[in-house]
């Protein structure tokens, strides 16, 4: 093979493996979404993003054009961009997306250390609990979901889940006017992780599969679109 074309092609594999700058700020940013730091209709201005991360505004500019193609964004011209405000018309799409990735995930099991990382995180929301902390127990029960993806080790299900959990916090913002609303979740995420603990893998999908039914069922009626 000629030396150019061998520089070439590893080059190509390169840019694969390296995400860009861009695509780590989106990341970054993403990761705020979903850990319920940027609140629905917050307004993005790119240069103190560019300051905070130390980039450039063009690359916040990509950044924001990504997370836009994923609607966790919006741009509106002539005032800037702001976070978006997810109605009950995307409940439905987003619950099909994590029966889709979160039963199959858990129905699989997965290696000890990454059960203890299921374990882990529904400790994270008990001790939220027990502070009166529900921003932080929102936080657990998304590293809780999050962990239950990772059981599969894909990293392509990871990015995909990263984009559902940070849509589900900007749904959940409006259904936590109730103060204590993920502490209802913690005796689901208890049992489904000890079902999982105890290999009880059909169990313990059936027990979320439950679980998301009642889930979307909660933020339909939040969100105005209560089922018949």
């Amino acid at each position: 093979m000629p030396a150019q074309e061998t520089t070439l092609r590893s080059a190509g594999r390169l840019r694969v493996a390296v995400p860009s700058v861009a695509e780590r700020v989106a990341d970054e940013l993403r990761l705020q979404l979903a850990e319920g730091a940027l609140l629905p209709g917050t307004r993005l201005t790119e240069s103190t993003i560019a300051e905070d991360l130390g980039v450039s505004r063009n690359t916040v500019r990509e950044a924001f054009a990504e997370l836009a193609s994923e609607r966790l964004v919006v741009r509106h011209p002539n005032r800037g961009v702001f976070v978006a405000s997810l109605g009950a018309d995307d409940i439905h799409d987003v619950y099909t997306v994590r029966r889709a990735i979160e039963v199959s995930a858990l129905r699989a099991g997965g290696r000890p250390e990454d059960v203890a990382a299921v374990r882990a995180a529904v400790e994270e929301g008990k001790r939220a609990a027990a502070a009166g902390d529900d921003d932080a127990g929102g936080t657990a029960n998304q590293h809780f979901h999050g962990a239950i993806v990772a059981l599969a080790r894909s990293p392509r299900l990871n990015t995909i889940m990263a984009q559902v959990l940070a849509e589900m916090r900007l749904f959940f913002h409006k259904a936590t006017a109730d103060s204590h609303f993920y502490q209802r979740y913690l005796p689901d995420n208890e049992a489904i992780c000890e079902a999982l603990e105890a290999g009880e893998l059909d169990r313990a999908a059936d027990l979320l599969l439950a679980y998301l039914d009642r889930s979307e069922d909660n933020l339909s009626s939040v969100h105005g679109d209560s089922p018949e």
